[in-house]
């Protein structure tokens, strides 16, 4: 499995850690304008536009959870939902 790691515990030897699992991402479409940023960021092209211009998650499959997208959307209008 792909993607980034989380921490699930600690010992002397140093963090356990388990890769982590989308759940889902969420785009807001009242604050989405379009902008791409988020599309020119994601490493797997999970993100495309719509024809509206707003973007929608087109290949969810192939998120590895780096969080990039919410990371550099100027609006904060996506957010990636892990598994715990």
């Amino acid at each position: 499995m792909t993607g980034q790691l989380i921490a699930t515990g600690y010992s002397k030897e140093g963090a356990t850690m388990r890769p982590q699992k989308l759940k889902e991402i969420i785009i807001n479409r009242d604050w989405c304008k379009g902008c791409g940023v988020c599309i020119h960021f994601c490493p797997k092209e999970v993100l495309e536009k719509d024809p509206f211009d707003k973007v929608v998650v087109a290949h969810p499959e192939n998120c590895t959870c780096c969080r990039l997208c919410e990371l550099r959307c100027p609006e904060l209008a996506s957010e990636v939902i892990v598994e715990k």
